[in-house]
């Protein structure tokens, strides 16, 4: 039994692959239970962060990163136990084989441990949305979106300069000083990126609008559903979602409607030349007394104007910041009453009648249909 055990194959024993295969197998077995325990030891790690959220959505978060992550890692030390075998030492445009072995592992190592990094980061801001959600201010909500995001690709590229100093054994320090030189170019390339991240902190810290803000910019009227790291992400009243570049939102001209103080409408109102200044007295006071209502905070009436067409009363009105479907039928309610005063009155609106001339040229005669 010993001999068969000892018996080379691939300059290893079997009971070196037996050994390496068990030690698979059972990680296999107990990745589940391993990952779970370790998970549970993260958990206490931050459980000072996580109050008031169950253990369990933590563990379930990152439990899958974990398994992997043990997999790996265990199949990595296990197999650097082996010899490596002599006939598969080959070369492949200069690079052996086992460097592209040992660069695949120890860069998957470090893959892995980026993405359990990554996950407990959404942990994390799992736990702070939770607590934002407790206050009025949506200002707290897309800081968490926003630097979530930031130090995600933070983390990215930290995992990268990792796998070039461990798997590909790459000086990052050296490397970073060749990349000085190309860094201007690259800045140059990159610059309106640059400029949108830059003007993304300025959103943030300036707060001209926050995450539920109705804006309008370059014509175009939506809700802001998220600020990024490059852009900002609007839902129009038409259901479609536009990307503005977080620079035009700084350097436009931007109007934020959820800040507006009151809704203003205009109505104007073009009577008949023949209605005496008796009957506008009484138009212009009966609709003074239309808007005196309680939802209406102030408003503006006055005959103002003598036209070509007949006499016109500019109507100039403003409420308080109601849903756009109470001002709609606020207007629509005040627009009945004004017609319904004008028909009282028995005033016509300019424009009603129209009398036609129609001039006989050779006898001179005048004719006047009635229309």
């Amino acid at each position: 039994m010993q001999e068969f055990l000892d018996f080379k194959i691939f300059d290893n024993t079997i009971q070196a692959y037996g050994i390496v295969a068990l030690s698979i197998i059972a990680a296999l077995i107990l990745k589940r239970i391993i990952s779970k325990y370790l998970a549970s030891l993260l958990f206490k790690v931050v459980k000072g962060l996580a109050k008031g959220v169950d253990k369990q959505s933590f563990v379930n978060l990152v439990v899958q990163p974990l398994e992997v992550f043990i997999v790996v890692l265990i199949m990595v030390v296990t197999f650097d136990k082996l010899n490596y075998p002599e006939a598969l030492d080959v070369k492949i445009y200069k690079i052996s084989l086992r460097q592209l072995i040992d660069t695949a592992s120890v860069s998957t190592i470090i893959i892995m441990f980026i993405w359990l990094l990554l996950r407990i980061m959404d942990f994390i801001a799992l736990i702070l949305h939770q607590k934002a959600n407790k206050t009025l201010d949506q200002t707290d909500n897309q800081l968490i979106v926003f630097f979530k995001d930031f130090f995600k690709a933070v983390l990215v590229i930290i995992g990268g300069l990792l796998v070039l100093q461990f798997g590909f054994n790459k000086n990052v320090g050296n490397l970073l000083t060749g990349l000085s030189i190309a860094t201007a170019a690259i800045a140059l390339a990159t610059r309106e990126s640059l400029e949108n991240l830059i003007a993304s902190f300025i959103i943030f810290f300036d707060k001209p609008f926050t995450t539920g803000d109705v804006v309008k910019v370059h014509q175009v009227t939506g809700t802001v559903e998220k600020i990024g790291l490059r852009s900002t992400r609007l839902r129009t009243d038409q259901k479609t979602f536009v990307t503005v570049p977080n620079k035009q939102m700084v350097d436009s001209i931007m109007d934020n409607l959820t800040l507006r103080t009151q809704r203003r409408a205009d109505i104007r109102l073009a009577v008949s030349l023949e209605t005496s200044p008796d009957s506008m007295k009484e138009l212009v006071d009966g609709i003074r007394k239309i808007l005196s209502r309680e939802e209406i905070e102030s408003s503006t009436v006055f005959f103002t104007e003598i036209g070509s067409n007949g006499f016109v009363i500019p109507i100039e009105f403003y409420t308080a910041t109601i849903s756009m479907d109470e001002f709609n039928a606020l207007r629509q309610e005040v627009n009945l009453l004004v017609l319904q005063l004008v028909a009282a009155l028995g005033i016509e609106l300019a424009g009603v009648n129209t009398d036609i001339r129609i001039i006989n040229e050779p006898s001179g005669e005048t004719q006047r249909p009635i229309l």
